[in-house]
């Protein structure tokens, strides 16, 4: 394969991840445990909020695994 037919292979794969992702965000909205999933991480203090969503990364990821798995094959 042309240098230009694997550099839009790989466009074309990324414009797709991005479609999906920017789907997600849109319905995350909509999806109730998205974000809130035991192991995510909340500090409220007074003036400062720390969220870090540890299980949601793993989640992610490991969609984001499966799917790079698939279309590789």
């Amino acid at each position: 394969m042309s240098p230009l037919g694997s550099l839009g292979k790989i466009l074309s794969i990324l414009g797709i991840v991005l479609l999906v992702f920017g789907l997600i965000l849109i319905l995350a909205e909509k999806i109730p445990w998205i974000g809130r999933l035991p192991g995510d991480i909340v500090i409220k203090r007074d003036k400062f909020t720390l969220y870090f969503p540890i299980m949601t990364c793993i989640i992610i990821s490991l969609l984001l695994t499966l799917l790079f798995y698939v279309f590789k094959k």
